[in-house]
């Protein structure tokens, strides 16, 4: 018999806890509280409502944790788990945001005729007009 390798029960231990709190976790979070800290301002200071302002503080710092930690399950059948299955949702956001910023919209150009303004207003002209009332609009008999 030959020697085989055993792997290592490291991972499961206390250093498991500490895997949800990574650095992108971390900014995530502070980028959610600094906008719940404008909602804290506005309902706290100005309206006087301070425990729901850090309520909303509270709940867009975990918004934010949850943008950075949760990943697109790949399980199912729809189009979405295919397309982005296993995927977290910053890179799936970040993706959008470059997909819809380069996208192009094409036009045709299509050559114009310009209107001849000169043979418009000279058509309208109060000479023209006062000489068709004179005349009137009576046909040639022969």
């Amino acid at each position: 018999m030959g020697s085989y390798y055993i792997p290592s029960n490291n991972l499961k231990g206390e250093s498991r806890i500490l895997y949800i709190f990574t650095t992108k976790s971390l900014l995530f979070t502070g980028i959610g509280a600094m906008v719940g800290f404008v909602f804290y301002l506005i309902f706290g200071l100005i309206l006087g409502l301070t425990v729901l302002g850090w309520i909303l503080m509270g709940l867009f710092a975990l918004i934010g944790y949850g943008i950075a930690t949760i990943k697109m399950p790949s399980s199912g059948t729809s189009k979405i788990a295919k397309n982005v299955g296993g995927d977290s949702i910053d890179d799936i956001i970040k993706r959008y945001i470059i997909f819809k910023k380069n996208r192009k919209v094409y036009t045709y150009a299509l050559p114009r005729k310009e209107p001849n303004y000169e043979n418009l207003m000279n058509s309208f002209s109060i000479d023209k007009v006062t000489d068709k009332l004179v005349k009137g609009n009576t046909k040639e008999e022969k």
